[in-house]
């Protein structure tokens, strides 16, 4: 995959996701900043998450997922015949809703993907685990309990964890999907603070049901809704478009759909 740097880590163009033959984003046009944070907003059931997912070929491990128009990343198509979906991954990482620790000590969860990528040299593993857990603020607390299990965590702490796995790899993008809904306000302030000191050297797209989240650490935001349709047969189907993409600020003070202003009031979601 080559790479550049243009002041685009995505475009997306005309992009659909299917399930079967079952549509359910249509025709996504985004152009996503690099090293800033994007933040996909919207209803429940709008496909922000399906876009997400998109922009690392995660939908591939969904079966009868397909994915249509193009997702450029640095000026090559994600979705060409010839681009390794598990290379994708390595540069995009993605941290989930729910904090997932292998069953393994902290240290190990940090070097898993260091070990897969072939860093065999215990001084060079112990440089990265320590680098990735202090990128993710986690060092001072865990440096003394490097071999206790990921599981004895806290949930935020397991969450900080995962990102330094994640960073470990040395990705150049972060994908974050609803990073802090399992959290404490405490816990979710941690992580906001480290997103916007992460977004230094990383571009971050974040899913989020949370306003105030967007707003608080994204500087643009792409509100997704819903669009439905009644089949000949009687049955309705539902389908996600993107309705606006704006610097976050503008988007929460004058929005240009009047169906972002009503999102952004409360009066559906």
């Amino acid at each position: 995959m080559t790479t550049n740097n243009g002041a685009f880590a995505f475009e997306l163009r005309d992009m659909n996701v299917y399930y079967s033959d079952k549509l359910a984003v249509d025709k996504v046009n985004l152009s996503i900043q690099t090293r800033k944070i994007t933040a996909f907003i919207g209803p429940s059931g709008c496909g922000k998450s399906t876009v997400l997912r998109s922009l690392n070929r995660m939908n591939d491990l969904i079966p009868a997922a397909k994915v249509t128009g193009s997702v450029i990343f640095q000026g090559r198509d994600l979705y060409a015949p010839n681009v390794d979906p598990v290379e994708v991954r390595r540069r995009i990482g993605m941290v989930f809703q729910k904090p997932n620790p292998f069953p393994k000590s902290i240290y190990d969860n940090i070097a898993y993907g260091p070990r897969l990528l072939g860093v065999k040299a215990k001084e060079t593993l112990d440089d990265i685990v320590e680098k990735a857990l202090r990128g993710s603020f986690l060092w001072d607390e865990v440096k003394g309990d490097l071999k206790k299990s990921g599981f004895a965590l806290s949930g935020g702490q397991q969450q900080r964890m995962c990102i330094a796995r994640t960073i470990a790899i040395e990705p150049e993008v972060i994908l974050m999907d609803e990073p802090c809904s399992a959290l404490d306000p405490i816990a979710t302030q941690a992580i906001e603070e480290l997103m916007r000191d992460l977004v230094k050297k990383y571009t971050i797209v974040i899913v989020t049901h949370n306003m105030q989240q967007a707003q608080r650490v994204s500087d643009f935001t792409a509100f997704y809704s819903i669009r439905k349709a009644t089949e000949t047969e009687g049955k309705e189907k539902r389908w996600g478009v993107l309705v606006e993409y704006a610097p976050t600020t503008q988007i929460f003070s004058r929005p240009e759909s009047e169906e972002t202003e009503r999102y952004i009031r409360g009066e559906f979601g």
